[in-house]
């Protein structure tokens, strides 16, 4: 779900600005910011969770930014930020490049030092947030593209960007399974962006490849839970492997393939088990929504996992919920 704060709602100026630092400080990462408009700053900042990634947007009055090694090691995300200028001039330093951008877009990484300012007015930017991890392109190749001016007029660029504000635009009034699948389509078109501005990815090591098609069937798996038709088979179809290569690509993983779909079905049953909302459906209604036909085979699968029957979970899940429903304070007595 999309959520959206302004400095709007602090009703005292003078009060705004600093509001602003400790939402960017909070909510984004720990840094420095000052201005020259702190008695009429206004500011925006917006958040929407897309699962595997996140975006969001941030408008607000001139302001200079300085994230230092002492600011990393206060609280660091371990993102990538791909930022697109939407509205405005902004100046960025990372790595030793230092960029001016007056739209486009610009990569930074939050586990290095960084400098930025707005010149001139009110800047506008709209932020993908990238885990550092969930990127299939080699480290060292994309420390390269930090901190400079990359154009989005054009190609890649441009469907990237589109697609940002777009989403941004529409996702708030977007369910979030949806927008969980909207992110998968967003981090692969950032990726694909990326590997363009990096040169030909064909060219690519033989183990990045991998590491991408490793990802890009991470993501597939994720946003197919409920399809019983997800077998081993047809994730390889889709994605033009064989069934030998799939299995090869998870050799180094914490898991097998089948035992990670096994995982995360069970994972998503036990959270729909737990929810008050879902109460009324029956234990093997929710199984089936996650791709487990055979009651029996689900039941001894959870318990395995949890040391409890479905049964026994719902029923712990719902009489905690009650009893914290019970012990909450109620609205004030009034005389």
């Amino acid at each position: 779900m999309g959520l959206q704060v302004t400095s709007d709602a602090v009703e005292a100026r003078e009060d705004r600005f600093d509001w602003f630092c400790e939402t960017v400080s909070n909510d984004v990462m720990p840094v420095t910011l000052s201005t020259s408009h702190a008695a009429d700053f206004q500011a925006s900042v917006t958040h929407l969770d897309l699962g595997v990634a996140g975006l969001g947007a941030v408008a607000c009055s001139p302001v200079l930014s300085r994230r230092t090694l002492s600011h990393v090691r206060r609280g660091d995300p371990e993102h990538l930020q791909l930022a697109l200028i939407t509205k405005g001039t902004f100046r960025i330093s990372q790595r030793g490049n230092d960029s001016v951008l007056a739209g486009g877009l610009v990569l930074t990484d939050t586990s290095r030092p960084s400098e930025g300012a707005c010149i001139g007015g009110q800047v506008e930017t709209v932020i993908m947030r990238i885990p550092r991890q969930a990127l299939a392109l080699s480290s060292n190749r994309v420390d390269r593209l930090l901190g400079q001016s990359l154009a989005a007029d054009a190609g890649s660029g441009a469907i990237l960007a589109d697609f940002m504000k777009s989403l941004l635009t529409r996702g708030p009034g977007t369910h979030p399974e949806e927008l969980r699948r909207m992110g998968s389509v967003t981090l692969d078109l950032a990726t694909a962006f990326l590997a363009q501005r990096l040169g030909d990815p064909g060219e690519a090591p033989a183990e990045t490849r991998a590491q991408e098609m490793l990802q890009r069937v991470y993501r597939f798996i994720e946003n197919n839970l409920c399809d019983p038709g997800l077998t081993l088979q047809m994730i390889a179809d889709r994605h033009n492997i064989s069934l030998r290569s799939l299995h090869t690509l998870f050799q180094g993983e914490p898991l097998t393939i089948a035992a990670h779909i096994r995982q995360s079905r069970l994972k998503r049953a036990h959270t729909d088990l737990a929810s008050a909302e879902l109460s009324r459906q029956p234990v093997q209604t929710i199984a089936a929504r996650w791709g487990f036909s055979n009651a029996t085979a689900f039941s001894r699968a959870f318990r395995v996992a949890y040391g409890v029957t479905p049964t026994e979970h719902r029923e712990l899940a719902l009489a905690a919920s009650r009893h914290a429903e019970h012990k909450s304070p109620g609205p004030p007595h009034t005389p």
